[in-house]
Parts: C-alpha cells; sequence; structure tokens
C-alpha cells in the first residue's frame, strides 16, 4: 500500500542513507524524459525533509541541469535491493546550483567534494511517496566503481571536462549555463 508525506521522516532519512544507488528523472516539454542512476555517496537530505540535494559529476550530458532550467519538475527514486523490501520517491522541484552561485559554499559543505563535480542539484520536496517493492530483486552490492574518480585523477581528464562543460545545450537543444570555474583543485 503506497504511503504519500509531505516531506522526507526521519524513517525514511535513515532508509536513505543505506542505499548505494538512487535514480533521478526530469522531463521539460518537447524534450526525452531524462533517467539517470547515481551512486556514490552523493545525496543529503536537508532542511528537516523540506529539501534534499545530490552532487553532480560531469562525464556525459548534462539534461537534468537543463530540464530542470525549463520545467523544473524532478523525482528521485530509491529501492532497496535488501529486506525489507521498499520503493521510495521524492517529488519536487529542482535546480542546479553551481560553483559559482551563492550558496554554493554552504551546500557544498554538506558533501565531500571530489575533482569532476560540476555542481548540485537541490530539490524542494513537495512530497514523497512509499510503496512496496516486493518485485524488486534482492541484490548485494560487490564494490563501488572507481572509474570516475579514477578518470578525474589526470589533470587533463579535468580541462577536458571544463571545455565539454562549455557546451551550453542539452540533447534537445535546450539552454544549459555551464561553470565558470571547477569547484576542486
Amino acid at each position: 500500500m503506497s504511503e504519500f508525506f509531505d516531506h522526507i521522516i526521519p524513517e525514511h532519512a535513515d532508509f536513505i542513507a543505506r542505499q548505494p544507488v538512487f535514480f533521478v528523472a526530469t522531463a521539460a516539454p518537447d524534450a526525452r524524459i531524462n533517467l539517470s542512476p547515481k551512486g556514490m555517496d552523493t545525496f543529503r537530505v536537508l532542511e528537516g525533509g523540506k529539501a534534499c540535494a545530490y552532487l553532480d559529476f560531469g562525464g556525459s550530458g548534462n539534461e537534468t541541469h537543463a530540464h530542470l532550467g525549463a520545467d523544473g519538475r524532478i523525482t528521485i527514486m530509491f529501492c532497496a535491493f535488501d529486506q525489507p523490501a521498499l520503493i521510495y520517491r521524492i517529488y519536487g522541484r529542482g535546480h542546479a546550483v553551481l560553483p559559482q552561485d551563492g550558496g554554493w559554499d554552504w551546500l557544498a559543505a554538506q558533501f565531500t567534494i571530489e575533482r569532476g563535480v560540476r555542481q548540485i542539484f537541490v530539490i524542494d520536496v513537495e512530497s514523497t511517496q512509499t510503496s512496496c517493492g516486493w518485485a524488486v530483486p534482492k541484490m548485494a552490492l560487490v564494490e563501488e566503481r572507481q572509474t570516475l574518480r579514477k578518470y578525474y585523477v589526470n589533470d587533463d581528464a579535468a580541462e577536458r571536462l571544463a571545455k565539454y562543460q562549455q557546451r551550453n545545450r542539452s540533447i534537445d537543444g535546450l539552454p544549459i549555463t555551464p561553470p565558470a570555474r571547477l569547484p576542486y583543485n
């Protein structure tokens, strides 16, 4: 049975903290739906559960940024691959905070900023929902992939990313504001 809440309650924040992966979905009018898996220690619950945020690393497109700028709607989904079964969704409105933006320093202090971070997405929670998750298989985490971290160890990778991030359009032609600076040395 589904239940709705108007914020992230402590019990659900604890559930979120235990999950090694989450999924982000956004959409904009006349654009493709964007659905991305996320991992690493990149998600935080803020403001007593009325907001949350996650670190975004560069490496592929920037559709979430484009969609949030065009429409603002975002859904985050966590699902338990262990026991007890549970699916947890966060519905809200989001925006990107770039290293040059006001509020960056406070948000960045909530995370460990690593090479490759390009922005932090902040979500104002409108509602959350639990559902059973009984059809989600049980699986075990073997380990986090280190590929992204290894990629950014190389200085020229950071330069390539900075150049790539200067693109100002998404795959559907929506505008993107690139970071004016990298948030790490």
